[in-house]
C-alpha cells in the first residue's frame, strides 16, 4: 500500500499538472471504488475548477472551487496523468487540458466527492514530519500496545505504514513489540527522530516501488534500494550481520534485527 512518501510523491507530480484546470467530465466504470452515486458525483464535478492538491496522511485531497475530491489509493491504486486507458482504469476525469485516470487492479482504493473533507480524513492524527517531540511522547505514553502497532495507528500519526515503521524502528534500535508506554524518554526521542528521518529520505527518493507503485507520471521510486530491514528476511543486518527476522505485529509482517533492536 502506498504510504506517506509515495502519496506525497504522487501529490507533488499531480499538483503542477492539474492545479488550475477545470473538470469537464467524470466517468466511473467500477462502483466499488466510488463512494457515492456515479451520476450524482459526475454531475457535481462537471465544471469544477481544481484549486489545489494536498496530502492528508495517505489520502490525496483535490481541493476544488466547490468541495473536495478525495482519493485513497488502497493497495494498487494509481492516479496517472495523460496515460492510456487499461482494463484497470475505473475512473476518468477529462480536464480542459489533459486527462486524469484512476487505475486500480485490486480495487481496494476509494474515491469520494464531498462539500468538505470526510470525517475519517479530518479525524486523522498529526503529520509525523511536523509533530513536536512532546506531543509524540505524550501520544506514545497513552498507548499500551506494541510500538509498531502504535506507529501504524493513523489516529496517533497519519501516513506511516508497514515499510516506514519497520525502517524507523530499526534506525532507532527499538524492538517492534516493545510497549509504547514503556519506552524511556531517550528511546522515544530516537523513534521520533528516526521516523522523520526515514520519511524525509524516502520522499527525496520518490518513495519505495516494492510492488506496482508509480507516481502520477508513471515513474517508479528508488527508496527500496535503501531498505535496511523491510522484506530482507534472512539477509544479514547492515550493522551487525545477524539475520533479519520476520514476525507478526498487529497482523502485519514485521522485519527487524534481533541483535540491534532490543
Amino acid at each position: 500500500m502506498p504510504e506517506l512518501p509515495e502519496v506525497e510523491t504522487v501529490v507533488r507530480t499531480l499538483r503542477p499538472a492539474i492545479a488550475g484546470r477545470r473538470i469537464l467530465n467524470a466517468e466511473f466504470t467500477q462502483l466499488r471504488v466510488l463512494l457515492g452515486s456515479p451520476l450524482t458525483t459526475a454531475e457535481a464535478l462537471a465544471g469544477r475548477r481544481i484549486e489545489g492538491v494536498e496530502r492528508y496522511g495517505k489520502f490525496i485531497a483535490i481541493r476544488l472551487d466547490r468541495g473536495y475530491l478525495v482519493v485513497h489509493l488502497g493497495m494498487t491504486g494509481k492516479l496517472l496523468i495523460d496515460a492510456p486507458s487499461t482494463k484497470w482504469t475505473h475512473a476518468v476525469f477529462t480536464l480542459d487540458r489533459g486527462v486524469l485516470h484512476y487505475d486500480d487492479q485490486r480495487q481496494f482504493g476509494r474515491i469520494e466527492y464531498g462539500a468538505k473533507l470526510p470525517e475519517r480524513v479530518a479525524a486523522l492524527g498529526p503529520e509525523p514530519l511536523d509533530i513536536p517531540l512532546e506531543d509524540f511522547a505524550a501520544r506514545l505514553k497513552a498507548r499500551h500496545a506494541p510500538i509498531k502497532a502504535v506507529l501504524l495507528n493513523q489516529a496517533v500519526v497519519r501516513g506511516v505504514g508497514n515499510i516506514y515503521a519497520d525502517e524507523a524502528l530499526f534506525r532507532a534500535g527499538v524492538h517492534p513489540k516493545r510497549l509504547a508506554n514503556s519506552l524511556r524518554r531517550d528511546r522515544v526521542e530516537r523513534v521520533w527522530n528516526a521516523m522523520r528521518e526515514v520519511l524525509a529520505e524516502a520522499i527525496e527518493s520518490r518513495g519505495s516501488s516494492v510492488s506496482n507503485y508509480v507516481d502520477a507520471e508513471g515513474r517508479k521510486g528508488s527508496f527500496q534500494l535503501s531498505h535496511r530491514v523491510y522484506r530482507r528476511t534472512g539477509q544479514p543486518c547492515v550493522k551487525c550481520g545477524a539475520a533479519i527476522k520476520r514476525i507478526l505485529v498487529a497482523q502485519r509482517g514485521t522485519h527487524f534485527c534481533p541483535k540491534c533492536q532490543r
